[in-house]
């Protein structure tokens, strides 16, 4: 889905992901995105965590389970309750070149098929991953100029493993 290399050593980087009250400041303001579990979120396999957000002006509630956690290398967060039919996200960190490769992988299904996903999901997605890659830098005390940033690409509708 997208990668992006940041100049910071992948503990920092991967530290940052840990801490899920971190994704309020990494998701565009349009969302209304807020975190419902209280601090402090234990991070681990196992951990869920409630989020709220409006989505096309419809209040949602969010739920996901911390279903892989290899840190400082890899997590994946799966949605339980939330506006997906399946949702799992990967973020894997590996040491590149001095710094932090990172790649977002994320499959999922969504109510209304192809169509829905077309006309609202693919360009949602996109500007969710984008806004991300344009806020990371700032947040990690790094200049955007000193990253590499991938292009975010949201293939066809991807069905559940």
């Amino acid at each position: 889905m997208t990668s992006s290399w940041i100049p910071r050593n992948r503990s920092n980087v991967f530290d940052f992901f840990s801490d899920a009250h971190n994704l309020e400041s990494l998701t565009p303001p349009f969302l209304r995105f807020s975190v419902q579990t209280p601090r402090p979120i234990r991070m681990g396999q196992g951990q869920l965590i409630d989020y709220s957000l409006k989505l096309h002006g419809f209040p949602i509630s969010w739920r996901t389970e911390i279903t892989d956690w290899e840190p400082p290398i890899r997590f994946e967060d799966s949605q339980l309750r939330g506006p997906y039919r399946h949702w799992a996200h990967t973020h894997t960190f590996e040491e590149v070149d001095g710094g932090t490769l990172m790649h977002d992988e994320v499959i999922y299904d969504v109510p209304g098929g192809s169509l829905s996903h077309s006309l609202f999901v693919r360009r949602d997605l996109k500007r969710i991953f984008t806004y991300r890659q344009e806020k990371l830098p700032e947040l990690l005390g790094v200049s955007r100029d000193s990253c590499r940033i991938g292009v975010v690409e949201i293939q066809n509708l991807r069905r559940s493993r």
